[in-house]
């Protein structure tokens, strides 16, 4: 995605800088620690970070601790009848029977901290990456945390407070909200787009409910993509894609848009829909769809949509560097596939089990998918659409990160 684009010139250009400076061991306080970019891997039910290298073999760098206060947690859930109530409620529908101890995580710039989502504890915290504990802590408004974004400086982060259905802005290395602002039912997938300018949030609705079939998609909620101006967080726009749906002739689609991949130059957007295998281009200037691609169907997934991740068929979906060429998570259908941005065709079907998102390696030769239903992280060369590998990680893993560690961190575990 444009995003990680971004963020991998700029650890470029910075360790071009570090080099032309100075060795690593030379840093002082007037001379910052080199960075080494890596992988973060959020294992949901775990409650770890697998940190692993960010391009070739992939291999495992460390392992984070991310509910290190966890009894404390536990303790004061407890203690609270309506937070025991919602933290029930997240272990038996959104996680499956498992706390969901990790749903999100970005770095701090200096690469000493990691800031993550935690949707059973309803807060973000921020982990020092050299002892595991713990730096700050925002308690988010409602009972759950949910996917994040971070600013293209990396100062700001952007999270989605499910229950509430607002977004709140964090200074990444304090804590401190920022602002906030208001979305549709169930707030979920959140970008900064054009530099930075921008935030796009995407509202899922209810996706715990049974009423699956198109005829009850009324009782989903209101499910709308907000886009605000990310200094001031007044809303500048709202795309209801429902009735761009319906202007195509997709009467029957939902439209709550999951995850979202931007071509560089910002102009269009590919997006996926609750149910559907496959995704949709959203042109933005000229606020219409222009193209719908389905993607292949297992025949061996469960046609009872009932049965289905939490509403998802194809979850994850990310973009090359240079634009040319998507990937995609078919999560219900257990595969990964590349699919050519010029003419839309899929390459081959990547073998995956219940693959949850997909990111791009840091050398932006690869798409990385999580597997949750194998406990690991597969690449995918975007030029042939072969798999290059597949790394174990932690249970249950979710989000993959970009990000920055200090140079020789192996983790506290290690050391």
């Amino acid at each position: 995605m444009p995003a990680f684009r971004s963020r991998h010139i700029c650890s470029v250009a910075a360790a071009l800088v570090l080099t032309v400076a100075a060795p690593a061991t030379a840093a002082t306080a007037d001379s910052p620690a080199a960075l080494r970019e890596v992988l973060f891997v959020g294992n949901n039910w775990d409650g770890t970070a697998t940190v692993l290298k960010s391009s070739g073999d992939f291999a495992k760098v460390g392992e984070i601790n991310v509910v290190p206060d966890k009894a404390q947690r536990i303790a004061e859930i407890n203690a609270d009848p309506i937070k025991w109530i919602y933290y029930t409620a997240i272990r038996n529908q959104v996680g499956q029977g498992h706390d969901q101890y990790v749903d999100d995580m970005y770095s701090t710039p200096d690469g000493t901290s990691v800031v993550v989502s935690r949707p059973s504890f309803a807060d973000v915290v921020s982990i020092d990456l050299a002892t595991d504990k713990i730096n700050w802590r925002f308690p988010v408004a409602g009972y759950r945390a949910d996917h994040m974004a971070v600013s293209p400086d990396g100062t700001k982060v952007a999270v989605s407070a499910s229950t509430a259905d607002k977004v709140q802005v964090l200074d990444i290395n304090t804590g401190k909200e920022l602002g906030e602002f208001g979305t549709g039912d169930k707030p979920h997938e959140n970008v900064f787009t054009n530099g930075g300018k921008y935030i796009w949030n995407m509202s899922i609705g209810e996706v715990t409910t049974s009423l699956d079939d198109p005829s009850a998609d009324w009782t989903k909620g209101d499910r709308h993509i907000t886009v605000v101006d990310a200094t001031t967080y007044k809303t500048v726009r709202t795309i209801d894609m429902r009735d761009r749906l319906d202007a195509i002739g997709l009467k029957d689609f939902s439209d709550a848009v999951r995850p979202a991949a931007f071509t560089p130059d910002w102009s269009k957007m590919y997006f996926q829909v609750s149910f559907f295998n496959g995704f949709l281009e959203y042109d933005i200037a000229a606020d219409k769809i222009t193209r719908v691609k389905t993607l292949p169907a297992n025949p061996a997934t469960n046609p009872d949509r009932t049965t289905w991740l939490l509403d998802s068929r194809h979850h994850g979906i990310s973009m090359s560097p240079d634009g040319s060429k998507l990937c995609v998570a078919g999560t219900m259908d257990n595969y990964a596939t590349v699919v050519d941005r010029a003419t839309l065709q899929e390459g081959p079907l990547v073998t995956a089990s219940t693959p949850y998102w997909a990111t791009v390696s840091g050398d932006g030769k690869d798409c990385v998918i999580s597997e949750s239903g194998a406990d690991q992280v597969t690449a995918i060369d975007f030029a042939t659409g072969q798999k290059v590998t597949s790394v174990p990680v932690g249970d249950h893993p979710q989000r993959v990160r970009l990000g920055h560690v200090q140079a020789g961190w192996t983790g506290p575990s290690a050391s």
